[in-house]
């Protein structure tokens, strides 16, 4: 019997297949700019490294029982909210957990850091950008070599991703005394442009809540929050009228 000659595909189900796989590639990728490699002074490269190897404990340490019941019903809601996007409770609380430690720890909102994770990666852990950025805080692998040990699979450690991008856009606010706007764009590589800036600060509102103020283990006080570069309710601003967030160490 002669060979049959190929049955031509329908086109709905070739663009079905086609879509599909699309839709799976993209899934572990991510669409976040190239934060831009420069050189660092030596005392601000030995001050980013340590900050990295700070081994504090990663848990909170509570002043009073009034601040961790407050903590208790942050964590509450932002696990609630971020439900839809983590079902699993124990990974979706532990990503909170440390979300909050960083993010106080470099004196940032964790609200801000939420909306960052949110805008950068999705709050998917394994996700790769085009340009290799990594994991939920999408860090450029060159940091890693920079004011790390080299060991760049550390960007799909949890901990280690969130202590990377918080201490870098720490280190940019501090480089743009405190003018948020610019330094989102120096973060996403884009510094100038508006659409990331703008893109964070309001994924940013979507994860305001009234916090408890939490002295971390090892400080004499509680931790300062950062002041708000924008107030909940306030739009984007505009790139011509600087925020401010000062450093509260």
């Amino acid at each position: 019997m002669p060979d049959r000659p190929p049955r031509p595909r329908h086109p709905l189900r070739q663009w079905l297949l086609t879509g599909g796989l699309m839709l799976t590639l993209a899934a572990g990728t991510a669409h976040a700019g190239a934060q831009k490699e420069e050189a660092l002074a030596d005392s601000v490269r030995g001050a980013l490294a340590a900050a990295i190897a700070d081994n504090r404990p990663v848990r909170p340490a509570f002043a009073s029982g009034t601040e961790r019941l407050g903590y208790l019903k942050w964590l509450g809601e932002m696990s609630r909210r971020l439900e839809s996007k983590i079902p699993e409770a124990q990974v979706r609380v532990e990503l909170i957990e440390t979300v909050y430690y960083e993010a106080k720890r470099a004196g940032l909102e964790p609200a801000l850091v939420l909306g960052l994770v949110q805008v950068e990666s999705g709050f998917r852990k394994y996700a790769i950008s085009s340009v290799s950025a990594r994991g939920l805080m999408q860090v450029m692998p060159f940091w890693v070599r920079t004011i790390g040990d080299g060991d760049t699979r550390k960007l799909f450690h949890l901990q280690s991703n969130l202590r990377y991008g918080c201490t870098i856009l720490r280190h940019y606010l501090d480089r743009e005394d405190g003018d948020l706007f610019l330094a989102l764009g120096r973060y996403n590589g884009s510094r100038g442009r508006p659409e990331y800036p703008n893109a964070v600060l309001a994924a940013w509102k979507r994860w305001q809540y009234s916090e408890a103020t939490v002295t971390m283990a090892g400080d004499p006080e509680p931790a300062a929050p950062a002041r708000r570069a924008l107030p909940p309710e306030a739009p984007a601003r505009n790139p011509f009228s600087p925020q401010r967030i000062t450093n509260p160490s």
